[in-house]
């Protein structure tokens, strides 16, 4: 009798991204604490599990669950809140979102409350329209944690304060892809081998605009990769009409894929 491989778990997870007098391109990124046994110390998009409160509120039908954890996710990791006031179809304001997390975040995180209480709370729809799906993709039998992780972009104009929760993040910026590869090519940031390629695919856009854009009229490949030994080592296979320019990828993080 052989070990059946761990079911994967449902993830999702957001790419804000925004322009500045600086960049035309920046995504915010967190770095997740050292001591966390999945990418412990790595930079990542914000995101997690979709729980069970996410599919009560959100149902079950096509993506929307996974549409309201990457957003729920977002607020309790980076303090950024995408949800329109129902009274005035608005979207939140910075001023708001801070009293939000000064509320809610800690009965938000011990799970005292639901995130979807704190919305309904505070007469707040979650906007999950605004998100647009990117990519997926689903972590390989051998793993002994398995997600299947759903990668959705938006874009940010808000100004909103970045307000990491010190508890799995230790640090939330904004950065540019190509800035990040270059420091992560320099060991300044550790990147997952999945982060990598979708940090790559985010860097060949010239503005969020076009990325948007581009990214809404490009059907979504599920990805599930491989481990193969090839003329020149291990690699990692992954479909070609996924859009990361190719099949083949040395991994620069092993045990991450």
């Amino acid at each position: 009798m052989t070990d059946q491989p761990p079911e994967p778990r449902p993830a999702s997870t957001l790419i804000l991204l925004r322009r500045t007098a600086t960049y035309p391109l920046e995504a915010l990124m967190v770095v997740r604490q050292a001591a966390i046994e999945f990418a412990g110390g790595a930079i990542v998009f914000p995101g997690g599990r979709v729980d069970d409160t996410d599919l009560a509120v959100a149902g079950y039908q096509d993506d929307e669950p996974f549409r309201f954890a990457a957003i729920r996710e977002t607020f309790e990791e980076s303090g950024i809140l995408l949800a329109y006031a129902r009274q005035s179809g608005g979207l939140v304001s910075k001023e708001t979102a801070k009293r939000l997390l000064e509320k809610y975040r800690i009965a938000v995180l011990r799970g005292e409350l639901s995130f979807a209480e704190m919305l309904r709370t505070e007469g707040l729809r979650a906007a999950t329209d605004l998100l647009v799906p990117f990519a997926h993709w689903i972590t390989p039998p051998s793993r002994k944690k398995r997600y299947d992780t759903h990668f959705f972009v938006a874009a940010c104009d808000m100004d909103h304060d970045i307000l990491h929760d010190e508890g799995e993040v230790m640090k939330a910026i904004w950065i540019a892809p190509s800035r990040l590869l270059a420091e992560a090519k320099n060991d300044t940031y550790k990147l997952v081998f999945a982060t990598r390629l979708n940090v790559e695919r985010l860097s060949a856009f010239t503005s969020v605009d076009e990325a948007i854009e581009t990214i809404r009229n490009t059907p979504v490949v599920t990805v599930r990769p491989t481990s193969v030994d090839t003329p020149d080592g291990r690699m990692v296979r992954i479909p070609r009409e996924a859009g990361y320019g190719g099949e083949l990828f040395l991994s620069n993080d092993p045990a991450s894929i």
